[in-house]
């Protein structure tokens, strides 16, 4: 629909988590579904809390234009687009009676919300046509945001070692509305769960989201042309309005054009390197097709090609204990970083270390935080900004590696 006119007041409502196919139909703005997320967020945080006392008034959330009415034309034609979305997600129960087509009957629905102790929120979404996906709210309380980690398929091609993902296999595509629909529900739980604080359960807050990735089930690449699409809708000011610095699409680049055809998109690169020598990545990533030195001159015409402001770029490695955490590996990323920094002006490239997190491997294992630190520190010295991701939610299999679903069509 666009974002200005009548559709300014959709967008309005889906920043905020709101169904605007209900919210213009119901005088008081009800969606049956934020009771059950409440629900499931108290039950989730075994907290002793009566979900009738909180209010979940929509009204001052949508800014100066929360009394503009939608119109009975603009109204037809959202539900004209819904039912679009329904069709083309070839649904697997084809029987809705409802006389309105929502977010919820058309694209997909939360299904189960987990919550770690340190916050972390994982949320299984029931995609109308019948599979599951995963995406992860992960809050930033000293800074004031959260980080959605998102999804672009069901299931992964590329069958990482390391991740529960690639053990699925790819199961399907997702449409750039599926993906889309994962901000819209981490949007509406962030909202909800602040009514629960305001209600006066103040251990309770998850910040407004803020910053997206694309780091969760699938490979972006290989759904390039819907991810490019959502990418796109994210950062458009008139639509969710995130700032192109604040998306990260994150690829294992399985083709050096990978990089081309995703920088196409507003939103910074990641490369999840995982090792330098190409023997040891073949052996954690085994689809791998091309050297590195391919890959790394396709990520370098990719920035090259990008606006200065995006040409930072992590290079990730998922940091197993005695496979490639040694020495002679660290001083391999410092050569590609500084390769790639010389080659591209005005680039910036930081290295993340994201320590293992276990799926019941055999063999792997977490690397000490002593291992960690000494790996990152020979990097820093070596003139290359090092960091190490904070692992988050893997009590609840909600960390890095650990998505994957069980049920399908």
């Amino acid at each position: 629909m666009g974002g200005s006119g009548r559709a300014a007041v959709i967008w309005d409502c889906l920043r905020a988590g709101i169904d605007p196919n209900l919210y213009y139909r119901n005088d008081s703005g009800i969606d049956s579904s934020d009771k059950a997320i409440v629900e499931s967020w108290l039950e989730a945080m075994s907290a002793d809390f009566d979900a009738n006392d909180i209010s979940l008034t929509k009204n001052d959330l949508l800014g100066k234009r929360k009394d503009q009415g939608l119109g009975a034309d603009a109204l037809s034609k959202l539900q004209k687009l819904m039912k679009q979305c329904r069709s083309s997600a070839a649904c697997a129960d084809d029987s809705v009676t409802e006389s309105i087509h929502t977010i919820e009957n058309s694209i997909g629905s939360i299904s189960h919300i987990k919550v770690s102790a340190d916050g972390t929120t994982k949320l299984l979404i029931r995609l109308a046509r019948g599979y599951e996906v995963e995406s992860v709210i992960i809050p930033w309380l000293d800074k004031g945001f959260s980080t959605v980690c998102v999804s672009s398929q069901v299931g992964c091609a590329q069958a990482c070692r390391f991740c529960a993902t690639g053990k699925m296999g790819k199961m399907a595509d997702l449409t750039a509305e599926e993906i889309l629909c994962q901000i819209y529900f981490a949007n509406k739980v962030c909202r909800i769960v602040s009514s629960i604080a305001a209600a006066g359960d103040s251990a309770t807050t998850l910040p407004p989201c803020d910053n997206v990735v694309l780091m969760g089930m699938g490979e972006p690449a290989d759904n390039a042309v819907a991810v490019v699409r959502a990418v796109s809708t994210m950062a458009d000011r008139r639509m969710f309005s995130l700032a192109q610095s604040k998306i990260t699409v994150s690829t294992v680049a399985p083709n050096p054009s990978a990089f081309t055809t995703l920088g196409s998109s507003p939103a910074a690169l990641a490369w999840s390197v995982h090792a330098v020598d190409d023997s040891l990545r073949k052996e954690l990533v085994p689809t791998t097709k091309f050297s590195m030195e391919e890959l790394k001159d396709g990520l370098v015409e990719a920035l090259k090609s990008r606006s200065k402001k995006l040409r930072r770029t992590m290079l990730e490695v998922a940091l197993i204990d005695s496979v490639n955490d040694s020495e002679k590996d660290a001083k391999l990323l410092i050569s590609l970083a500084q390769s790639i920094m010389a080659d591209v002006e005005g680039s910036k490239v930081v290295v993340n270390l994201i320590p293992f997190n276990d799926i019941g491997h055999p063999t792997y294992r977490t690397p000490s935080m002593e291992k960690v630190l000494e790996f990152q520190k020979i990097i820093t010295d070596g003139g290359v900004l090092c960091y190490v991701r904070t692992t988050r939610g893997d009590e609840e299999n909600a960390a890095c590696g650990q998505l994957a679903t069980s049920r399908s069509k």
